[in-house]
């Protein structure tokens, strides 16, 4: 039964609280409105960077990329021979070595194709060179962070499909965090917090969006964003790197799936910031991380349309985090949309041949 009162949710993976406020949701809304997404990219843009046989920043050109392209960022925000600032220092003013890499991953060749407008193959393409950037970058970081930053209204400066890969020589706040939170309840239970979590919503079902025999996305309980999923494997699997090819192909699916209906509820290019959390590399290969379980956030900031997104600011910024809606309210929401995406219904409805979905292969 949806909570229609204000109330508190644990967050198990933060070791935080969050305020649910669904009454909040019957408030008018005289606010700031967005700019919706640019519908009609192209194909291609001589002037835009991240396309085939174009001339980045750096002056390097990109080749005729077919598939999935790979480069170091130009403005990159770590550097590998970065120097030591020295750890002399009062303890209210101390600093630490940050070293990396940091890598662009372009998705495909055309600027108007984005993931669930992909066809599988192509999904699991994306999904075998993040597994290898993990396997290769993780033998000398202990943490390799793939994130994708989508749409202007999360801070993309370009339309391209495409992702950042991190990889530093420190543990980042927010996985130390989880990594923390997932170890005490390990030890505590006995059982990896997100496996039985997953087992649990599986068989609760109010908070599922989609699911296969081996992928699961909810709408978390303690979801802090209005329509946030966390997306789980049903097995224990440590990092994306270990995932069998079976479950990649299902990883690409359920990824489908989910993005298909984020674009669907507003029949918009769905704006999201997404990373992937498994278990720490570099060092801790050689130690039990067996408290880990690999998971992907999925953070979209809409609320009520496609103009008008969640604001964490005041309360959130100074207290601590609210939401407007109930996961399951949200959740629902997701599940009822069709997983046939709007352009292609678009498409058809004009008789429009062959459909963009296929990827033009």
């Amino acid at each position: 039964m949806v909570q229609e009162h204000q109330h508190l949710r644990y967050n198990p993976l933060r070791d935080t609280w969050v305020l649910v406020s669904a009454h909040r949701m019957k408030r008018p809304w005289a606010g700031q409105v967005e700019k919706p997404p640019e519908e009609h990219i192209p194909r291609h843009d001589s002037r835009n960077p991240l396309c085939p046989g174009n001339t980045r920043a750096n002056g390097e050109v990109n080749p005729d990329y077919e598939s999935t392209f790979l480069f170091e960022n130009d403005f990159p925000a770590l550097q590998p021979d970065a120097p030591d600032p020295g750890s002399d220092q009062h303890p209210l003013f101390q600093s630490k070595a940050a070293r990396g890499v940091c890598k662009v991953m372009c998705f495909h060749p055309w600027s108007d194709v984005t993931l669930p407008l992909m066809n599988k193959q192509e999904v699991v393409k994306v999904i075998n060179k993040w597994a290898e950037l993990v396997e290769e970058l993780g033998i000398t970081y202990p943490w390799v962070q793939i994130f994708e930053n989508k749409g202007a209204m999360m801070g993309c400066s370009n339309p391209h499909p495409h992702c950042q890969v991190w990889a530093s020589n420190f543990l980042p706040n927010e996985p130390a965090l989880s990594d923390r939170c997932q170890r005490a309840y390990y030890q505590k239970h006995g059982e990896p917090l997100l496996l039985q979590y997953a087992k649990q919503e599986a068989e609760k079902k109010e908070r599922v969006v989609v699911e296969s025999s081996d992928w699961l996305v909810v709408v978390p309980y303690w979801a802090t964003w209005p329509y946030q999923t966390l997306l789980l494997p049903r097995q224990h699997v440590l990092r994306i790197n270990d995932l069998t090819t079976e479950e990649r192909e299902g990883l690409a699916d359920i990824m489908k799936r989910l993005l298909t209906k984020y674009d669907n509820l507003f029949d918009i290019s769905f704006p999201y910031s997404m990373g992937w959390h498994g278990a720490p590399t570099g060092p801790n290969l050689k130690e039990d991380n067996s408290h880990w379980q690999l998971h992907a956030h999925y953070y979209p900031p809409l609320l009520r349309s496609a103009t008008v997104k969640k604001f964490m600011v005041g309360y959130e910024m100074l207290a601590q985090e609210q939401r407007d809606l109930t996961p399951e309210q949200a959740a629902e929401k997701l599940r009822n949309l069709p997983e046939e995406h709007y352009k292609t219904r678009e498409n058809l409805e004009k008789g429009g041949g062959k459909e963009k979905e296929d990827g033009g292969k």
